[in-house]
């Protein structure tokens, strides 16, 4: 088995050392993204770390993807973004992962259209409990407490 960055990433949180960890959902580990391209922007890791979503159970791939919903409608409330982008790729990591991007009204016009990947990653803040913790804190708590607005 090849270890890639989710798995070290998922036994971090399992471990309680990862500082961008969220919280844990029934499918998996929710941390905010590395690189805050969007504000608000997370991923939802599988625990158990698993290929792809295809070699889940029936029911494993509907948790997945209900928790990763979950995660939007969090982050959209958190962040009273316009709506959410989701993204499963795990071409670079082979590991199920969900990126879970907030969109915001005030988006330049020249990126406004644009895929989070046309983007300038290197010019995105990092991830730092100084300036993002807040932020982790709420989505944490509205995740936790199942308040989500319908």
């Amino acid at each position: 088995m090849t270890v890639t960055a989710i798995h070290r990433l998922v036994d971090g949180c399992r471990a309680a050392t990862h500082p961008a960890r969220v919280t844990r959902l029934r499918s998996g580990w929710v941390v905010m993204g590395e690189r805050q391209v969007f504000p608000g922007y997370c991923l939802l890791l599988a625990d158990p770390v698993v290929a792809h979503l295809n070699v889940l159970t029936v029911a494993a791939r509907a948790q997945f993807l209900s928790d990763m919903a979950h995660v939007g409608d969090a982050i959209l409330e958190i962040t009273a973004a316009l709506r959410i982008n989701y993204a499963l790729f795990g071409n670079l990591e082979p590991a199920l992962h969900a990126h879970i991007f907030p969109r915001f009204v005030d988006e330049p016009t020249a990126t406004r259209g644009a895929q989070p990947w046309a983007l300038d990653w290197s010019a995105a803040p990092e991830y730092s409990e100084p300036m993002y913790g807040d932020l982790r804190c709420r989505i944490a708590q509205k995740l936790e407490w199942g308040s989500i607005s319908p």
